[in-house]
């Protein structure tokens, strides 16, 4: 493991340990980012992309007045190269974050997310009440050269305050599914990210 994705991989552990959450600007460099953006998927955007549900199995629902986005979930055994990278680099992650916090992590659920101009997702927690798999929420962000008045801030809620996160590329954003509430403001312009939880759980 290289000393940038070990320094990464450090604050992340630290960050998780501390306040449930972690940042970090550049999880992905601007080429890495190009090259999941000239996947197939995202450059058929909402042609092959599905509206987003909330809740699970029998109880998934539409609901655009709790969330806009559109999903494809991805099949972490067939992948495309720029994807399948990614996929590696989290699973390095797993394996530290066992090491360093313990967890018994054992897989991942992954889908990738466009969000169309001005599309939102209502405050909520990522864990399910009957379902409590969903160890911590991971999202990286595919949005190149992002101005803050555009908006589409992840805002994530603390016990007496919220701090805002812009979508800008590369940025990795890992948090306690269980803890931390959470919601996805509208932009003026589409808003692209791979979302995922690490699960303590594998995936058939």
């Amino acid at each position: 493991m290289n000393e940038k994705l070990l320094s990464q991989f450090d604050r992340i552990t630290d960050g998780l340990a501390n306040d449930g959450i972690s940042v970090i600007d550049d999880f992905l460099s601007n080429e890495e980012v190009r090259d999941i953006l000239q996947t197939d998927a995202f450059k058929s955007g909402l042609l092959r992309f599905k509206k987003a549900g909330i809740g699970k199995s029998q109880a998934k629902q539409i609901n655009e007045s709790i969330r806009g986005d559109y999903i494809q979930w991805i099949d972490p055994a067939n992948v495309v190269p720029p994807i399948h990278l990614y996929l590696n680099r989290l699973s390095k992650l797993i394996s530290f974050l066992n090491q360093s916090l313990f967890l018994s992590l054992k897989g991942l659920e992954m889908h990738m997310t466009i969000y169309p101009t001005g599309s939102f997702y209502n405050r909520h927690l990522d864990q399910f009440k009957k379902d409590d798999h969903r160890k911590l929420s991971i999202i990286c962000y595919l949005n190149e050269n992002w101005k803050e008045d555009e908006g589409g801030q992840l805002r994530v809620y603390f016990t007496e305050q919220h701090k805002d996160y812009f979508p800008t590329a590369g940025k990795l954003v890992c948090f306690r599914s269980d803890l931390l509430e959470h919601e996805v403001l509208p932009a003026t312009r589409q808003r692209l990210s791979l979302t995922g939880w690490l699960l303590d759980v594998t995936i058939d």
